[in-house]
């Protein structure tokens, strides 16, 4: 059977902070695709400056064809095998490598909406973004804490979308996939923002997500305690058996297969891993630091409970190495394959 139209389209990278490593590891990732080193990446579309890329390109010492898409018939190309397709914005990047402009803030929010309307018109069939640079961002007006909220707003104008949509992070990797119910607060806060229903709600979409993007049949997830030795029944605090426990007992009366409250200290071990599919955490550094200590380089950001796929690599902007050759693009094609085999798999 021939593949369909939306099983052909590509994904869409957003570019992230031109002044960052973004443009380095798309590029030395195509590099290594075209010269056989990788086995191929999934086609796909970067959502940039074609100009930009172009001059990172050569400031890399990387020789590419690059194809400016203003029009769908650019999208089929010739030579789009060994070119690398770049989606034009209106804006076009005045930053160098290492060297942010405040003026092209507008340009990276512009690639990452750009990204998800590609998807939204059946186009593309996945987002990734790269790198960027929040305060850069914040600085010229911008509203959400990060790029995981303003997707959730872009995604809010979905024909399927009838309520308020919850994002969930998850960190993937080849050895573990970890999700922090609570994000970017302080610590000190932590205890006081978890709550029994963000638990569920983040569990439910966990196990939702696993199973129709990941083809995970009946998920199991690992929930950790929140303090040393998940409480010690009380004694090393009240969180787990008056907020976890009530969560475990209601998700487990909604059929999904969970173990828990876990003592974080002895989760994370092979033998422990191999035992659930997700490691569902009470705060960001008890999934991420794991997470980047079993696969710092091939680890993926995830975004769930979106009506799209999205993906990320697990890294910053790196203004010290941008544009030095140096950068390792190990992530950006652990991105683009996740989100690959993820859109693949919702497409019936």
């Amino acid at each position: 059977m021939a593949p369909s139209p939306q099983q052909c389209a590509p994904l869409a990278a957003s570019i992230g902070e031109p002044a960052g490593i973004g443009a380095d590891c798309i590029l030395l990732a195509w590099q290594a695709h075209l010269a056989g080193r990788i086995s191929p990446l999934p086609p796909f579309v970067v959502v940039g400056d074609p100009q930009h890329l172009a001059q990172r390109a050569d400031l890399l010492g990387i020789k590419v064809g690059i194809i400016a898409l203003n029009s769908v018939n650019d999208w089929q190309a010739a030579d789009a095998d060994t070119s690398l397709r770049c989606a034009a914005l209106q804006h076009s990047f005045v930053g160098s490598a290492g060297n942010p402009h405040q003026d092209d803030a507008s340009g990276v929010v512009e690639a990452i909406a750009t990204a998800v309307d590609l998807v939204k018109a059946e186009r593309c069939r996945a987002v990734v973004t790269l790198p960027i640079n929040k305060k850069s961002l914040y600085d010229s007006g911008f509203e959400y804490p990060g790029h995981t909220e303003f997707l959730a707003d872009l995604s809010e104008s979905w024909p399927e979308i009838s309520a308020p949509l919850r994002p969930v992070m998850m960190l993937a990797g080849p050895q573990l996939r970890a999700i922090p119910v609570t994000i970017h607060i302080p610590l000190k806060d932590v205890a006081d923002q978890l709550t029994t229903a963000a638990i569920v709600e983040t569990a439910k979409i966990a196990a939702r997500d696993l199973e129709h993007r990941f083809n995970i049949k009946s998920p199991r997830l690992a929930i950790s305690g929140l303090n040393p030795h998940a409480g010690e029944d009380g004694a090393l605090g009240r969180e787990d058996t008056e907020i976890i426990t009530p969560a475990i007992e209601q998700l487990r009366q909604a059929g999904i297969d969970c173990v828990g409250p876990l003592p974080a200290d002895t989760m994370f071990h092979s033998a422990a891993r191999a035992q659930y599919d997700v490691a569902l955490c009470m705060y960001h550094d008890q999934a991420l630091i794991p997470a980047k200590a079993l696969a710092f380089d091939e680890t993926v950001n995830v975004t769930l409970g979106l009506p799209f796929v999205r993906t990320s690599p697990d890294h910053g902007t790196a203004y010290d190495i941008a544009g030095s050759g140096n950068a390792n693009p190990a992530s950006t094609i652990a991105a683009l394959r996740m989100a690959d085999q993820m859109s693949m798999a919702t497409i019936k």
